[in-house]
């Protein structure tokens, strides 16, 4: 199962425009951008990273929604191990 998760560009690095620096969680990573060819990135964009890549561009609705499942599917794994 691939799980890609929803990163906030903070800024596309001048000297190498095919990474960017992304908020992923509260954790700014360098992704690579490269796959998006042709389209443009610009901080404020958000972008739906797997391992390291941004698999495409995703719209702030779409990025809130699946913060929000990931954050529920996160607190119903915690109240399984802490069930009697």
């Amino acid at each position: 199962m691939c799980l890609g998760v929803p990163g906030n560009v903070v800024e596309v690095l001048d000297d190498r425009p095919d990474i960017a620096e992304v908020d992923v969680s509260g954790v700014r990573r360098a992704i690579n951008i490269g796959l998006l060819e042709g389209q443009v990135v610009e901080p404020g964009d958000w972008v739906l990273v797997h391992l390291g890549f941004a698999l495409s561009k995703i719209d702030q609705d779409e990025a809130t929604a699946m913060l929000e499942f990931l954050a529920g599917v996160g607190q119903a794994d915690a109240d399984q191990l802490h069930a009697p």
